[in-house]
């Protein structure tokens, strides 16, 4: 997860507004929080998502 960083600080902030460079909000948030919104990325069309789940290659069925 951490290798794909960049996605997911642009997902958030596409998907919720987030802005997780403002350390007044990360610090009254928990965890919890956090980790919620990130898994709310997985199941959305977001850059984590195809990122960490691609989609299948197309197939190559004789035609």
């Amino acid at each position: 997860m951490l290798t794909h960083w960049t996605a997911v600080e642009a997902d958030l902030h596409a998907e919720y507004g987030i802005d997780v460079d403002d350390r007044d909000l990360m610090r009254r948030r928990s965890w919890r929080w956090l980790e919620a919104r990130i898994l709310g990325l997985l199941s959305a069309d977001t850059r984590l998502h195809r990122a960490l789940a691609p989609p299948p290659p197309p197939s190559t069925t004789p035609g």
